[in-house]
């Protein structure tokens, strides 16, 4: 196994259970994302076989980030404290804290250090989850060497359709000492074990990549890059250090974290009405679009936002044109000339939702956005 790591972030707030590689010898996987999205949709690759590069962002994409860190940061701040007051309650004995790479990182950080403030045994490590393919196993062994299964918890930033929840409940099913429970901030989806919110609301790391989740890419399952019982592959993206937020953003809502802690706030109880509703828009959009893969339709502000960063957009849903934080997402579709529409049927839970390019009846327009 390769030494810890934390990539960009201080030693002490995570641990990286991934295998770091350098870009260059990931040469042989960098796939344009046309060519990606082709691949995937006809079943001749995974999509954690491959991987685009990842640009840094641009000062107009930088500004809109700290509009979000300005309007919201409080925000955030107060739900995480919340967070870690519903966990002190309701897991006794040590803590481990398992960040799903990389959306769940930055909010693992912070409920790492508000655990330790209250004189919690807590750890956070961060590790890599594969839709269809599972969690790593070898990370998951690695947790239970040394820590007790019944304090670990699984940290995502955010629930879209359900897809990584639905993910952790079957892998866990082979680890019969772990529950899947799974801590979010926002759950418009219904699918989280514990949730600071049911809102679609615009999360601030959640619009940025590997520059606010320690400069490391999303994980790779591709045995060129890390052999099968080794932890998987991530590619360090120190590159784009003079681009990295990733420490003064959790240093940031840490410190603002401090005016909120007097508040007990309130948890909300898990809804089934919110998983019933969030299904009724997937099938809805995917009649509208005639979609059978719903792997195709990305829904929630930051899910939406990351899609049209990273794959091929077909058309952008808004629940409103006039609505500020989804100014991020509308600059990325000026951008790369994908339309936006504000459709009849009703969008809630959600306020945006990202449909991906048909890799065959999109073919032009593939290699348009991309051009």
């Amino acid at each position: 196994m390769p030494p810890p790591f934390s990539g960009s972030y201080a030693p002490e707030d995570v641990t990286f259970l991934l295998t770091p590689v350098d870009p260059a010898a990931a040469a042989a996987i960098y796939t344009p994302p046309a060519s990606k999205e082709r691949l995937i949709q006809q079943g001749l690759r995974h999509y954690s076989e491959m991987i685009s590069p990842e640009a840094a962002p641009t000062p107009a994409y930088m500004a809109i980030y700290q509009a979000a860190l300005a309007r919201h940061g409080r925000r955030m701040a107060r739900e995480v404290g919340q967070l870690v007051r519903a966990i002190d309650a309701r897991v006794a004995g040590p803590l481990t804290l398992c960040s799903l790479v990389r959306a769940g990182v930055p909010l693992g950080v912070l409920l790492q250090r508000g655990l330790r403030e209250l004189g919690r045994d807590c750890v956070h490590f961060g590790v890599s989850i594969i839709r269809d393919r599972g969690i790593d196993g070898a990370a998951m062994a690695h947790v239970l060497d040394r820590r007790p299964a019944e304090g670990v918890l699984f940290v995502d930033g955010w629930t879209g359709k359900g897809a990584i929840a639905q993910e952790l409940e079957t892998a866990l099913s082979g680890w019969p000492a772990l529950a899947p429970r799974l801590v979010v901030l926002a759950d418009p989806a219904g699918r989280a074990w514990l949730c600071a919110s049911h809102d679609d609301w615009l999360i601030p790391s959640g619009i940025l990549g590997s520059t606010v989740s320690g400069l490391i890419s999303r994980s790779i399952l591709n045995a060129a890059l890390a052999p099968r019982d080794a932890f998987h592959a991530a590619l360090d993206l120190r590159g784009l250090a003079p681009h990295d937020v990733s420490r003064p953003f959790v240093d940031r809502i840490f410190s603002l974290m401090a005016g909120e802690r007097a508040g007990s706030g309130t948890i909300p109880e898990p809804q089934a009405n919110m998983r019933r509703t969030a299904e009724t828009v997937m099938d809805g959009l995917a009649a509208r679009f005639g979609i059978t893969n719903r792997n195709r339709i990305k829904p929630g502000i930051a899910e939406a936002t990351r899609a049209v960063l990273r794959r091929v957009p077909h058309r952008i849903l808004v629940a409103g044109d006039d609505d500020p934080d989804l100014a991020g997402l509308l600059h990325l579709a000026g951008a790369c000339g994908v339309a936006v529409e504000t459709p009849q049927a009703p969008l809630h839970p959600y306020r945006a939702v990202t449909i991906i390019a048909d890799a065959a009846s999109d073919a032009p327009a593939l290699e348009l956005s991309r051009s």
